[in-house]
């Protein structure tokens, strides 16, 4: 007879994650998140993916962007703003500060003397 094991997480997860363990004939233990406490789980969830993107070898990085695109679409909605809104001040920004095409480097700065 197997020893029963459990992982602990803490973390949000896709909607169909509890629905794919269980099918694979383990327990998911879920619970839905309040409102409160879902801005601080998407954003964790964002610097989780960026890091998984970050780590990802060539053939993976499309399913890592997808994965930073969905968060980032959901954070967007959680935090009140619409897409076109994001785009918008994307546009805004680049047009104040330029955007990230030059792939400039900077490798220091120095004071006038």
């Amino acid at each position: 007879m197997g020893q029963q094991q459990t992982i602990i997480y803490g973390k949000l997860v896709r909607d169909r994650i509890p629905e794919i363990i269980e099918a694979g004939g383990r327990t998911a233990k879920v619970r839905v998140l309040g409102e409160s406490e879902l801005v601080p789980a998407l954003t964790a969830k964002l610097a989780e993916e960026a890091e998984e993107l970050r780590l990802a070898e060539p053939g993976d990085r499309l399913e890592e962007l997808a994965d930073v695109h969905e968060v980032l679409a959901v954070l967007t909605t959680a935090l009140g703003f619409s897409g076109e809104q994001v785009q918008e001040a994307a546009r805004r920004k680049r047009v104040d500060r330029g955007g990230f095409s030059g792939r400039l480097w900077l490798e220091e700065v120095r004071s006038a003397e």
